[in-house]
């Protein structure tokens, strides 16, 4: 394992930047899939973009399910490889794997049998986008989420054991396949007719498939940790339940961030087709920042996890601090971007004059909360490589629900289509706020905990006693 980076000894802020920089790239490349789909379906117009944003918000949701396998295993993993246990660990990999296929199969089921109500729900009068929405939906809720799903699962294993570099490998790979494959199956070329909205779908799906295969390439080529996962064997139920403990507090939050999502897209649809068309593209422009933070936040966890199972407290505070430093920064460049720049930036993907003041208007109130939302990623990330991923999923649960009535009562202010960006802006602000200063006094609280109980396996600690 060339690639794994020794988390538990030498220069905190190399070890989680040099861990940290890989995830980030492949949030920026994960993000890239989606603005690339985005460039090229804007110029087939803005009820594209209305349907392929409809059916996203389901493989969101589907997503949002497969992240209990996921992030249980990354955490569990991460715990055991601390604790100095390979095959615990190569338990707990089988485990996720073996989960996260079990949750996506059935999500695969609910799109399959019920994709017209699914789509239904958007109340979108034009039948073309109506049949884009289903289209798209059904391709990329089908085999697109299941390769997706297995990318996701092997990105958070091989995060958990310190490598950040493979997962970001096979998902560029993915990338440029999808530049390749996007213009070419959506206008055609030569034999290959235009296929619109299904062909930015098959491009998608085809892209996941190939990081897919690259992953079971280089995993069988390393011939160490994933070789000896015991996937096809009888799962240890026990160690089942501590990764579904573990990762169903965040798999719920998630689920209720893309749920609630959905219902404010409904919100946002009554405004009509250009409206939903403003939403899709913004939250992807948005997505530059809390998917770089998601993406650091994985890197704090598995940092966070490793050395809290081997019982260095020290290296897991001082760990939180610099997280929160470049965060801090990295939240302030987003914010200054959308708001300085929102124009220039909406008119990558949309150009329509009718559409333009919305796009601008959304970037400019969503640019508000992108500092907060960075923070947010470093305490989630500390909570979670902790075990308590109650604490941050509780937190984002209430902050979302709150959203909704939130939304529905500014809207109705002189604000009107504005005042939902701001219900979305304010609550982000509050969960922010929240989860940061209740990190703080957990960190505080663990403190004298981890003094009286770790400090015989604590160096670091056992000096500050």
């Amino acid at each position: 394992m060339s690639k794994q980076v020794n988390l538990l000894e030498g220069s905190i802020f190399g070890k989680l930047t040099r861990l940290a920089m890989p995830i980030m790239m492949t949030a920026f490349v994960q993000m890239a899939y989606n603005l690339v789909d985005m460039i090229w379906i804007g110029i087939l117009g803005s009820g594209a973009v209305a349907a392929v944003g409809a059916a996203g918000i389901y493989l969101w949701i589907a997503d949002s399910c497969t992240s209990v396998a996921k992030m249980g295993g990354q955490i569990k993993v991460a715990h055991s490889i601390g604790e100095g246990d390979t095959e615990k660990a190569r338990s707990f990999a089988a485990g996720a794997f073996q989960m996260g296929v079990a949750i996506i199969l059935l999500c695969i089921a609910v799109v399959v049998f019920g994709h017209q109500l699914m789509v239904g729900v958007f109340q979108f009068t034009d039948p073309k986008i109506h049949g884009d929405a289903v289209a798209y939906l059904l391709i990329t809720g089908t085999a697109g989420i299941f390769f997706s799903t297995i990318n996701q699962v092997f990105t958070g294993i091989y995060t958990g054991i310190g490598d950040s570099k493979t997962p970001f490998l096979a998902t560029a790979l993915g990338l440029i396949l999808n530049l390749i494959f996007d213009p070419v199956l959506i206008f055609g070329i030569g034999p290959i007719p235009a296929m619109g909205v299904i062909g930015a779908a098959l491009a998608t799906a085809g892209a996941q498939g190939v990081v897919t295969l690259s992953f079971l390439v280089i995993s069988k080529k390393q011939r160490r940790f994933f070789v000896h996962i015991p996937v096809f064997k009888k799962p240890d139920w026990g160690h089942l339940k501590q990764i579904w403990k573990l990762g169903l507090p965040i798999g719920v939050q998630n689920v209720f961030m893309s749920g609630l999502s959905l219902v404010i897209s409904s919100i946002v649809a009554s405004w009509g087709a250009n409206a939903v068309a403003v939403q899709k593209v913004g939250s992807q422009v948005e997505s530059i920042s809390w998917m770089v933070a998601s993406g650091f936040s994985m890197a704090v966890n598995a940092f966070i996890g490793q050395n809290f199972g081997a019982g260095k407290m020290s290296r897991v505070k001082a760990g939180y601090r610099t997280a929160t430093i470049l965060m801090l920064v990295w939240g302030l460049i987003c914010t200054l971007l959308l708001i300085v720049f929102p124009e220039f930036i909406f008119q990558i993907f949309i150009r329509e004059a009718e559409v333009l003041p919305m796009g601008v208007s959304y970037l400019r109130i969503l640019g508000v909360c992108q500092l907060f939302t960075c923070i947010e990623g470093s305490s989630t990330g500390v909570f979670n490589g902790l075990g308590e991923t109650r604490i941050p999923s509780a937190v984002s649960v209430v902050s979302n629900v709150l959203r909704v009535p939130l939304a529905l009562l500014l809207s109705a202010t002189p604000l009107k289509l504005d005042g939902i960006w701001w219900a979305v802006t304010l609550t982000c602000m509050a969960r922010g706020l929240i989860i940061t200063i209740w990190n703080l006094l957990y960190i505080r609280k663990h403190k004298v905990y981890e003094h009286e109980n770790r400090s015989a396996k604590d160096p670091d600690l056992a000096a500050e006693s």
